[in-house]
Order: C-alpha cells, then structure tokens, then sequence
C-alpha cells in the first residue's frame, strides 16, 4: 500500500544510508523531498549516490550537507540567470570529496530504460567517439547488425519527484513536457516517494496524463508549490490538470546561485534549508504575496532580473549570433531541414532568429528543444529556452527520449544542431566538461546526443586561443559533423576534416589585417581558404531581432554580464 505520510516520515521510512537516490527531472527540476533529504542527512556520511540529470545550483545543497559520496549526471552548473559552471561541484570533483560520472542527455536515460525493462543493456547512438566512450557503462561491441554502442543499466534505490497530482491509490500525474520522461520511476528498485500539489479521488479523467503506477509509488507527501523554487505546468488549455500551476521562481534560483559563490553560502542553506520545521514553515517564510505571484505568473514570460536594458553597439557576442542566425538561415534553405535544435544561451538566440527568417520564407521547419518541446515559438523578452511560457506554443509535448532520440536524430528528420564550446579544437572537436589541470566545466547536457547525430552541426562562440585549441583533451562531442563554427572575427568551415577560415568579419582595416586578426584569436595555426568572403556588417535591424529575446543582454552582453 502507498504511503500517504508527512515530508519527514516519507524521507526517514523510505531513504537508507548508502543508497542511490535519483532526483527524476520532468519541467519541475526539484521538490520539498530533495530539501527534507538534505535536512536530514546534514552533516552525516551518509554515501549516497546521487542520480540527477542537471544538478542546477541546489543541487550545490546537497554536496554542503556531507551526504552525497558520488554523482552521475548529465549537467554540473547553474541555469539562472545564465548557464555557467558551479564553485561547489568544481572543488568538491578537484579534491576528490565527490565522484562524478558524467552522461548525456540521452545515454543517462537509455541506462535507467535498462534498468526499467530488466535488459543487461540498452543500444545507444550517443556517446560514441567522445570521452564518455571510456565510462565503465558503455561499450562498444561488433555485432552481425553491425557495431552498436550499449549502455548498462542505471538502477536506483529510490527516486524522488513532484507531481502535479495524486490518486488515494497512489497514480500520479504529470503534464508533460517531461524531460527524462517517468522511466526513473520504473527504475527504482524499491520504487518512488513524492510530493504532490494535491491528492484527489479519481485520476481517471486525466489518464492520458497519469506516469507513474500506484504499485511503484512508495510514498505520498501532499505539499503545495513542492516543486518550488521550480514551478508546475498544469498543461495545455483543454487537458489541464485539476491544480494550479505556477512559474519558476528565478529570483529565488538567482539567490541561490549567487549564496552557492559567497562565503555565507552556509548561513543561507540555514535559514532556507535547515531552520524551517517543516513544508508549511518553509511556505510561510516565502509569504502568500511571492506564491500568488508565482501562480499569477504562470505561463507569461520570465520577469526581468534587474540588470536594465541592453543597449549600445553590437558586442562580440551579438557579431557571432547575427552571423550564425544568417547561416541557419541559409542551411534551413540549401537542405529542406525538418528540424532545429539548439542549445542553451547564444545559440538559442541565434537559432530562434533564424528559423524565424526562414519561416518568413516560407520554409517549413520546426524548432525543438531537449526538454521535450517540439515546433515551438520563443517568447519575445525571454531568452530562456525552458520557459513555461513555450510550452502552449509547442505543436507537441514530448520528453528528452522522443526529441533526442527519434524526432531529431531519427534518420528520417533532416535536423540542424546549434550549440556553444568551452573548447573547440581543429577536428571540430567540442569540450564543455572539464578542462585538463583546470576546473571541472558543466557536462554534454544534450549537446553530445544532438551533436553526435544531427545530419549536420553549426557552432557558435566568441574567438580566442583559449576557446580554440590544438586539440581538446577531453572530448564532450565528437566532431565529424562539426559544419561551421560562427565566431566574431569569421566563420570557420569544415573542409577536408579541418576547420579553416573562410569567412572575416568586415572592417576599415585591410583584409590582410582582418584575417590575421583572426589567425592570432586561434591557438593553432590556422588555415585561411582561397575562396575566402567577407561577412556582412551588423546592423541595427540585426541587433533588434536579437535583443526583442535578450533585452537585458544576459547572454548577448559583455562577458562581464554574464555572455554565453
């Protein structure tokens, strides 16, 4: 029988020492049982492997309280305001305190499949030719359908989630987009606690929005806005569940990242995380004016953070992204792409204004996003690629496993992939996980799955030598079908297996400058083509179409402000 119990109960009876406790991310990326875990664990060596696909800066909670001895993830960073690497996981990966085991998008979830389906392994077109070839749950084996990479299976104690709603059997129903989806669920082996927005009678007219079985569920927690700082979508008008929904509280996921850099980072998990009694408490101290707003707010775009409107001549940034937009453009044209799928921060801006100009054209392509959204419209004035104001424009409601690994990457779907690099070496080779004899970086997110099956792949970021290197010792997706690479100086293009420039930026000085210029932002000696062409100036009308998404330059400002 489920349980239906209190936080602290659901936690004390279900969770033991040593465990693999997996957090299942669908659009609420956290809940009330991850603080109670947290609250009880403080300070004790408890072990546990922690299973989480985006770590996001409270997942920086969870490696303060001491309890967390290894995690297998797919992102080590902060989501808000901008995607950027977390001080937390960076030492404790560099002292050794934690162990990490780095994934994909798409791998991580094909191994908890294993672990769900009772198979000793799953097959995988991810992963291949990257370094996470060499994690001891991948291999690759000849096979008389050919070679085929395989994953083993993934298989948690426990799994921890919010869901929007409950049935006093123990259904649970979540409105997608789901992202990793519900598979976690069937993964566990003991089964699944969560908390819930409310606990009705009969989910049975909702049962096209029911995941998990009550025969999985092992506890039932009825908290309200449990899924807080993240929020709840109640979904699409004419299906939506019976709860109100609610919008992220991104001034809250702000506070934590910028607590997570400070040294009074302690105090605040005290007064956040260890002082409140209890779900209720914790409520009260957020106060009824925040949570309605919260509810208010629902589905509209992502209020401003504070930082003013970014204004002024065209940054590095935006000279990258209004060149890339114009090449997916053009390649949106040449090949008759299906689909567009970019990744988070710059090449999502440039991204959203080139299919934008591309269906002004009359081209019939859709953008897609990781989190399960498909053919979707951005939001003027919200540069965040998950935010709950694109889920009711999306033509379907998916999960991480349909985007990644059919309706983009099937051999069916002509697909385009935008992305960014830390590194980026001459073989097109992208690192964005850890830098050798430097700091851990953030993961693949789904840039391995995309970059490593997309008919074709367009990156974007601002030059220089320590961007663009000879070779990348660590390789987060591999670089055979690397296109292009947009940067603010030119264009660098595949040829021959080498990227080599064959576009410069435009300026009063002589060409011979500009592309020299352009040779000492690369760390090896770079090849210019013969056919070499000269880029077009941003104008003001470029610089509008990006900014009408960006307005406060988060990810098209100066570094300073937080550039991509």
């Amino acid at each position: 029988m489920t349980d239906f119990c209190r936080l602290d109960e659901a936690i004390a009876r279900h969770v033991r020492t040593g465990d693999a406790v997996h957090v299942m991310m669908g659009h609420s990326r956290w809940s009330a049982l991850v603080r109670e875990l947290a609250r009880q664990h403080w300070g004790k060596p408890s072990k546990f492997t922690l299973i989480m696909a985006s770590l996001s800066s409270l997942g920086a909670v969870l490696f303060r309280s001491g309890c967390v001895e290894k995690v297998v993830t797919v992102y080590s960073g902060d989501s808000f305001p901008v995607f950027t690497p977390n001080p937390i996981f960076q030492k404790a990966y560099a002292d050794g305190s934690v162990e990490v085991e780095n994934w994909s998008f798409l791998s991580y979830i094909q191994r908890l499949r294993a672990a769900a389906t009772g198979v000793p392994a799953v097959v995988t077109g991810s992963v291949r030719d990257s370094s996470m070839a060499g994690n001891e749950g991948y291999e690759e084996v000849d096979t008389r359908f050919g070679r085929v990479g395989l994953v083993s299976p993934l298989v948690p104690d426990v799994a921890l989630v919010h869901a929007a709603v409950a049935d006093r059997q123990g259904n649970l129903a979540i409105a997608p987009p789901m992202f990793e989806g519900s598979i976690g669920a069937f993964a566990a082996r003991r089964g699944v606690l969560t908390t819930v927005e409310k606990v009705v009678d009969d989910l049975r007219p909702w049962s096209s929005l029911v995941r998990v079985p009550a025969h999985r569920v092992l506890a039932v927690v009825e908290a309200p806005f449990g899924a807080h700082p993240g929020g709840v979508f109640a979904g699409p008008a004419g299906t939506r569940l019976p709860v109100e929904g609610y919008a992220e509280d991104v001034a809250f996921w702000i506070s934590a990242r910028e607590a997570s850099r400070s040294p009074e980072f302690d105090d605040w998990i005290r007064e956040w995380i260890l002082e409140p009694a209890d779900h209720d408490a914790y409520l009260a101290k957020l106060g009824e004016a925040r949570l309605g707003a919260l509810v208010r707010s629902a589905g509209e775009p992502t209020p401003p953070t504070g930082r003013g409107e970014h204004d002024g001549p065209a940054t590095p940034a935006e000279r990258a992204a209004t060149w890339l937009a114009g090449l997916v453009r053009a390649r949106i044209a040449e090949t008759g792409a299906d689909a567009v799928l970019a990744g988070a921060g710059l090449a999502n801006l440039a991204a959203w204004v080139g299919v934008e100009a591309a269906k002004a054209e009359g081209h019939r392509v859709a953008l897609a996003a990781e989190l399960g959204l498909w053919d979707y419209t951005p939001t003027p004035g919200d540069p965040f690629i998950f935010s709950f104001a694109n889920f009711p424009t999306s033509s379907m409601l998916l999960d991480t496993e349909q985007v990644l690994g059919t309706v983009v990457n099937g051999p069916f779907t002509r697909s385009i992939a935008c992305v960014g690099a830390a590194e980026i070496d001459r073989l097109g080779n992208i690192n964005t996980t850890r830098i050798t004899g430097g700091p851990h970086l953030v993961g693949s997110g789904g840039a391995n799955d995309v970059v490593t099956n997309a008919d074709e792949t367009l990156v974007v970021g601002t030059m220089s030598p320590r961007r663009f290197v000879e070779r990348c010792d660590y390789v987060t997706s591999p670089g055979a079908r690397v296109r292009a690479v947009v940067t603010d100086v030119g264009i660098l293009t595949r040829r021959d297996g080498e990227l080599v420039l064959t576009h410069v930026a435009p300026g009063p000085e002589p060409l011979s400058k500009r592309v020299e210029y352009a040779r000492s932002r690369c760390g090896w000696g770079l090849a210019v083509a013969d056919d070499l062409e000269e880029l077009p100036e941003v104008g003001a009308d470029d610089l509008a179409q990006l900014r009408k998404y960006d307005r406060e330059g988060l990810f098209l400002g100066q570094s300073k402000k937080g550039s991509a």
